[in-house]
């Protein structure tokens, strides 16, 4: 079995492959009522679309959603939702090279030993384009976010590429959207922008980390074992293509804290329990504090290169193979809005669990 589907009670299904006609996304489990349109969706879907600076791959894809069903007079039915987007832009001779020979790194290998099937044309299922549908089935999760929970805000941002680390006594949000790689700190953007343009000159590529924060997430999403918050969130951050690590709020650096430094410690405020810290990345024991929950990830160096590697045929006769076509130098830039799309997705699928168990709860008050 193939599991493409993944979600509690706000399901997503992914479906195409990165040269077919298309690809899209069934969502199903969005509430009736929904504030919906394509042109809401195509906001986020522009935020990730390929070929629009030096820097990603130069595939020109227009990422046009279109709404199948599930959606009437502008509003959701609670019925699923269909989502498509053409594939307008492919070049699969690009790739008629590598036809007989396997990429290192990249997951021609494991897909043929799965499934005897070799699909080149860009790497089929396994392609990076398949997230185009994660961002429309996050735009859906987002428009039921701002219905349900109006002050939750979802921001992501690249905090390092390869040795190179943003200054965080320089953080400043404003400055996400006046670079091509969503950093909140513009000298460090300048300095990406020539590090990364020599490597894409030589036909090389980079790693990177992302950063995602939830602000303004209720208190009291997830659960205590099977169906944690941070484990989901974990989940759906794994599962974008090229992502290797992921850490919640301190991550692996907990390693190094003493129980004193690491210990969010509480006061009462006015509204209710206040921290001092977020070590913990707004989650304890597999539920939401209502602190900014914080997501971070590593994606590993594009696959696709032009050093020669070597690999090995179909075959199995040892050979080099040097990947040609449009790639991107470091895929970290475009997985910021796949990030937030998948962090909306999970919150959401929280936010309706909680709702099933516990329904309108009255807030717990300390006394």
């Amino acid at each position: 079995m193939s599991i493409n589907t993944f979600g509690h009670l706000f399901r997503v299904t992914t479906w195409g492959e990165s040269h077919g006609p298309a690809l899209g996304a069934t969502v199903d489990g969005c509430p009736p009522g929904v504030p919906i349109s394509a042109e809401a969706l195509q906001g986020w879907l522009n935020k990730r679309k390929p070929g629009q600076n030096k820097y990603t791959t130069q595939r020109r894809e227009a990422d046009e959603v279109e709404i199948l069903s599930g959606v009437f007079e502008g509003l959701s039915t609670g019925t699923p939702i269909q989502l498509m987007i053409r594939n307008t832009d492919q070049r699969s001779k690009d790739y008629g090279e590598i036809a007989e020979k396997f990429r290192p790194g990249h997951a021609d290998i494991t897909y043929y030993q799965k499934y005897g099937i070799r699909d080149y044309r860009g790497g089929g299922r396994s392609s990076a384009r398949e997230t185009a549908a994660r961002v429309a089935a996050g735009g859906v999760a987002r428009a039921a976010l701002a219905a349900l929970v109006p002050d939750l805000t979802i921001t992501g941002y690249m905090v390092q590429m390869g040795e190179k680390h943003i200054d965080r006594s320089r953080f400043d949000l404003a400055q996400i959207a006046q670079n091509p790689f969503w950093v909140p700190d513009a000298v460090a953007a300048e300095d990406w922008a020539i590090y990364l343009d020599d490597l894409r000159k030589s036909g090389s590529s980079v790693g990177a980390a992302i950063e995602v924060v939830a602000s303004g997430t209720p208190a009291g999403l997830g659960a205590p074992i099977y169906a944690k918050l941070d484990t989901d969130l974990a989940a759906a951050m794994m599962s974008i293509n090229a992502v290797k690590g992921v850490e919640i709020g301190e991550g692996m650096n907990v390693a190094t804290l003493t129980g004193e430094a690491n210990a969010d410690e509480i006061t009462m405020g006015p509204d209710g329990p206040v921290y001092n810290s977020n070590h913990a990345g707004g989650i304890l024991g597999g539920i939401s504090t209502g602190q900014d929950v914080v997501v971070r990830f590593a994606v590993k160096p594009t696959s696709s290169i032009l050093t020669p590697r070597r690999t090995i045929t179909r075959a199995g006769e040892e050979t080099e193979i040097v990947t040609k076509g449009r790639h991107d130098p470091c895929v970290g830039i475009r997985a910021v809005p796949v990030a937030e799309a998948m962090m909306a997705c999970v919150i959401l699928d929280h936010l309706l669990l909680h709702r099933g168990q516990v329904g309108e709860a009255p807030r717990v008050q300390f006394r």
